[in-house]
């Protein structure tokens, strides 16, 4: 087997590949034998097929086969010999074939960038600093009560939080536009579901009103169209509803899983939640400007196969999100090429801090990390158990442990600046990036 390498970019190859003729002649005479053996043709006893009829029929086919099993063999045997370790499979393009003929043929694909990690010191990294205050306890008791509330019919006049069924119709200097209507639209008061100053204007009417108010849509909205325009609404209220809350006892608290003797105890499960999610909101937060200042400070071109890989993952998640109703290829790739692009150049920027600096997956971090997740369990004794008699699920755990240490090998070097927030702007802030 003959080998060169040629390099066409930072990131592709292109291997040409020799193999002698005897080779791959030697490979079609027997296949030829053994088809002649078991095919079954009009005209003939089984087994006693002439060797030129079988080669006529079923010559081209075989040797096609061949050639597909031999450059595929040889392919990865070349790249064992050159050490080469490619991202994805190649494309095969056989130059000759031809019986009697060496058989030649071209593997493209593209490998590993090389990379050269940038300056840590010049990433910028704004961590929050923030804590569950009783306000926010109380907000989050309420937000729970008002999911599991019932609605009562009111004559009064609406107030935020009040469910309002009204009829809608907007117009731009009299001209209606598209998407600007409803009828029998359900909206909550004070929601901020609709554009600055729709909820607001309708605060105090009461169910059989006929409202008109001026709104404008934001400089950013959505529809360009929209943007920045001043709008007029008809408004037709229909119904006022009043959520009617439920009582803090006992059955209230199990409908969210907790066991709760009073109020006081409810309470302090629902502080160590919220804790546990501002927690991981800052984490998430400077684990995302940690990959914005590596990204930003490291050149890094992807392979364009690891790419399609994740798009195809991508692409399967959210077929499942949505309940697998779909196959996930009919979904666009293009919508989900950003993100994409984004994991791999992390994931790969990640595995270069790793190896550069021989970092490891600290094992009484591991533990620690199962335990804080046994601990949302009703049983967290089974679930430790689970995780270390499932290699793949503590594998999981392990990785993530390493890509906190990623992080705080990156903090080590980069400009930190702790930033006070309250508890719901730290946890918008750790909202993940997709």
């Amino acid at each position: 087997m003959q080998v060169s390498v040629e390099t066409t970019s930072n990131i592709e190859r292109r291997m040409t590949i020799g193999v002698p003729a005897q080779e791959i002649d030697q490979a079609v005479q027997k296949r030829l034998q053994e088809t002649a053996r078991t095919v079954r043709l009009n005209g003939f006893r089984p087994g006693k097929v002439p060797m030129s009829v079988v080669k006529r029929r079923f010559g081209d086919s075989i040797r096609q086969e061949v050639v597909g099993e031999a450059m595929r063999d040889n392919y990865i045997k070349a790249l064992q010999e050159q050490d080469i370790n490619p991202a994805g499979w190649p494309k095969l393009e056989p130059k000759t074939m031809e019986e009697g003929k060496d058989l030649e043929f071209v593997a493209i694909f593209e490998v590993l960038p090389e990379i050269e990690l940038g300056d840590l010191s010049k990433i910028n990294v704004e961590k929050p600093v923030s804590e569950v205050a009783d306000k926010d306890i109380d907000n989050m008791i309420d937000n729970l009560r008002r999911q599991q509330a019932t609605m009562k019919e009111v004559k009064r006049k609406s107030k935020n939080k009040d469910i309002v069924t009204i009829d809608f119709k907007g117009s731009i200097d009299g001209e209606e536009f598209e998407g600007g209507s409803a009828e029998g639209h359900r909206l909550t008061l004070g929601s901020g579901q609709m554009i600055p100053g729709f909820e607001k204007g309708i605060v105090g009417g009461k169910a059989g009103e006929e409202l008109e108010i001026d709104v404008t849509f934001p400089e950013d909205y959505h529809n360009e169209d929209l943007a920045g325009k001043d709008a007029k609404f008809a408004i037709t209220i229909h119904k006022v509803e009043e959520p009617q809350l439920p009582e803090l006892d006992q059955e209230f608290f199990k409908r969210f899983g907790i066991e709760a003797e009073d109020e006081v105890a409810f309470r302090e499960e629902v502080k160590k939640n919220m804790e546990r999610e501002l927690k991981q909101a800052v984490s998430n937060k400077v684990k995302n400007d940690v990959v914005d200042g590596l990204l930003e400070t490291t050149e890094l071109e992807v392979p364009a196969a690891l790419v399609d890989q994740e798009i195809d993952r991508l692409r399967q998640d959210a077929v499942q999100r949505f309940g697998g109703q779909v196959d996930f290829q009919q979904l666009p790739k293009e919508i989900f090429e950003e993100q994409a692009k984004r994991r791999v150049k992390t994931g790969l920027l990640f595995q270069e801090v790793v190896k550069k600096n021989d970092l490891k997956a600290d094992e009484a971090k591991v533990e620690e990390k199962i335990q804080e997740i046994a601990s949302t369990y009703e049983q967290p004794d089974e679930v430790v158990a689970h995780f270390n008699s499932n290699p793949d699920q503590k594998a999981q755990v392990e990785s993530s442990v390493l890509e906190d240490a990623v992080v705080d090998f990156v903090l080590g070097a980069a400009k930190v600046k702790e930033k006070k927030m309250k508890y719901e702007e730290a946890v918008q802030a750790g909202q993940p990036q997709r």
